[in-house]
């Protein structure tokens, strides 16, 4: 066992023109101030990490985390969310997608894909250079519009999108292997690995690879209905990465798991800032403790009614007092006593 990393801060939802957070001194030393001592970072800002400079310049790199450093946080992981939700998407989702890609591939599927694997394969070698052995991402979806099977699903559908997922995400996995930097997909609706049973169904194509991990966040299970503390006994050895994000799931005799289309505050099943929703967090620091988790405790805010700066603010003391600093010794030790051989055979009658 060892003692979980963190509180840290996912940035994504804070970026914006303004102060503090259209720059990454000013909010890194924000974070900071609000007791953070790590922040996970997208790719996907150059105001925040310009990954071409990133890619090709030791000096920006180094000025980088040395801002980081100097305003107390370490920089926990790259994240590539954005870029792989677009290694593969179905057309029915063409138009909403295009605005996560730059301006010179929108309209074009394939060019925008072509771009998205480059800038995935870049962040993974910029995450090396800057000394990171894991980045968040997502896989991407093909199948998801035939989640629910009416009409009824063609012969071989879904075989054939995983197949192309897995056979678009190799190459991605083999240069993980070589940067030693493991790819973590958040399991997450909406993209084609969504829970336990995609997961393993990616796992199956790539050949069980060792860089193929997952992000865990326990909010998306509860909106599913799926067993996030057993999740962790399943997976423990694929979790490389932990967001702290809560939700609530209050099905009425109106609505259930699909929402009925309503915004968030009106769905039974609704983001909320930690501690604020019913995920057991005791339960699930508890479990991942025990499993050795290495990684970061990472606060992702992401709430249908509290406000992202408070949610912040909360969101670092939440961690903190969840992070279980794991024993040195048994609790029993004080009676340990020093028996020789021959008196466990006596004991025993031998």
């Amino acid at each position: 066992m060892q003692t979980i990393k963190g509180p840290a801060l996912f940035l994504a939802q804070f970026i914006g023109d303004a102060a503090p957070f259209d720059s990454w001194d000013a909010i890194t030393r924000w974070a900071a101030d609000l007791g953070y001592v790590g922040v996970q970072v997208p790719v996907n800002d150059p105001r925040i990490l310009d990954l071409d400079r990133a890619a090709t310049s030791q000096t920006y790199r180094d000025e980088f985390l040395g801002i980081a450093a100097q305003n107390g946080v370490a920089v926990t992981e790259l994240s590539t969310h954005l870029q792989g939700q677009l290694v593969a998407v179905h057309p029915a989702y063409d138009a909403g997608f295009d605005g996560f890609a730059p301006q010179a591939v929108r309209g074009n599927p394939k060019a925008r894909q072509e771009w998205a694997v480059a800038e995935v394969a870049k962040a993974l070698r910029v995450s090396r250079l800057l000394g990171l052995d894991r980045m968040a991402t997502f896989s991407g979806a093909l199948a998801w519009p035939y989640l629910y099977p009416w009409p009824q699903r063609a012969p071989r559908l879904v075989e054939a999108a995983f197949d192309t997922l897995a056979a678009r995400w190799r190459p991605l996995l083999d240069l993980a292997e070589e940067q030693g930097v493991d790819l973590c997909y958040e399991i997450h609706p909406g993209e084609d690995l969504h829970d336990g049973v995609t997961f393993e169904m990616f796992l199956d194509r790539v050949d069980q690879h060792p860089r193929a991990n997952m992000l865990y966040d326990p909010s998306h299970h509860v909106l599913q209905q799926l067993d996030y503390l057993q999740n962790i006994d399943i997976y423990h050895d694929r979790i490389r990465m932990f967001h702290v994000k809560d939700a609530e799931f209050n099905p009425t005799g109106r609505q259930g798991v699909y929402g009925g289309y309503q915004p968030w505050a009106q769905r039974a099943g609704r983001f909320r800032s930690p501690g604020d929703g019913q995920v057991d967090f005791k339960g699930v620091f508890s479990r991942l403790t025990q499993y050795g988790f290495d990684g970061w405790a990472v606060v992702e805010w992401e709430c249908a009614l509290k406000h992202p700066e408070d949610g912040a603010r909360e969101g670092a003391s939440f961690v903190r007092d969840h992070i279980i600093r794991v024993t040195p010794h048994a609790f029993d030790d004080f009676a340990a006593s020093s028996i020789d051989r021959a008196a466990i055979d006596k004991a025993l009658g031998l």
